[in-house]
């Protein structure tokens, strides 16, 4: 029976070429993104990459949104019957002091990178626990130990990314549930509004961190690797 994974943020960048890499390993896969556009492409690009649509689910969802990820989550069981793997990928970041960051800034970086993340774990976990087994995998940062200027509210964000995932892990060890968290350094994406072929000759590309969290889902049950970091081979 195919594994089903739900990827949030997964209509481009890293999610999307972890929804590319699993579908050609037969997986059937859930994205999640927050425009219709990006989500009506998202879908026919992973349709057509794996040759059958009866596999792919994409759907418009903001993490912030409780009542839009419970529909989500309940949508991707009805279609497949069932999750084995959470990987939560959504976040935004913007780079500016503290003294001038808005209060509607700070609040959609803390409430998609931190409470996104809690929604869509609450809104899961209960499924697994049902079933008995399954993988989340939670998309951190080097930044979160690695703080720069500008970047205090991301940096704090994924910190507590990292906080979380370590708990998360300890309740859901005898539920046989693995919790793992990927720290990756600079990835050429679009990521806040960064023009992703901007350090394309030295930083990650997706797929390197896709490739991570696929070989993650390969461990033997018996094993747990908590928390991978994975960064550039060389600087800029």
């Amino acid at each position: 029976m195919a594994l089903t994974t739900f990827i949030t943020g997964g209509t481009r960048g890293i999610g999307h070429a972890l929804a590319c890499r699993l579908l050609a390993r037969g997986h059937n896969v859930v994205v999640t993104g927050t425009t219709a556009s990006g989500v009506a492409r998202a879908e026919h690009a992973l349709a057509e990459a794996c040759g059958d649509p009866g596999r792919v689910l994409a759907l418009s969802c903001d993490v912030r949104d409780r009542s839009a990820v419970g529909l989500a989550v309940q949508t991707a069981m009805a279609r497949f019957g069932g999750l084995d793997v959470l990987v939560n990928n959504a976040g935004v970041g913007v780079g500016q002091p503290i003294a001038v960051l808005s209060h509607d800034e700070w609040d959609r970086i803390i409430d998609t990178n931190l409470t996104g993340m809690f929604n869509v774990c609450r809104a899961v976990i209960p499924h697994l626990e049902a079933r008995g087994s399954g993988w989340i995998i939670n998309i951190s940062s080097l930044s979160s130990k690695n703080p720069f200027a500008g970047g205090a509210a991301y940096c704090a964000s994924k910190a507590a990314v990292n906080a979380f995932s370590e708990a998360l892990m300890q309740e859901l060890r005898p539920s046989n549930i693995r919790v793992s968290y990927v720290l990756p350094g600079s990835v050429a994406t679009g990521f806040s509004g960064r023009d992703s072929d901007e350090g394309s000759d030295w930083r990650l590309q997706p797929d390197d961190v896709a490739q991570v969290i696929e070989n993650l889902l390969d461990h033997p049950a018996r094993s747990l690797p908590s928390r991978v970091e994975i960064r550039p081979a060389r600087t800029r």
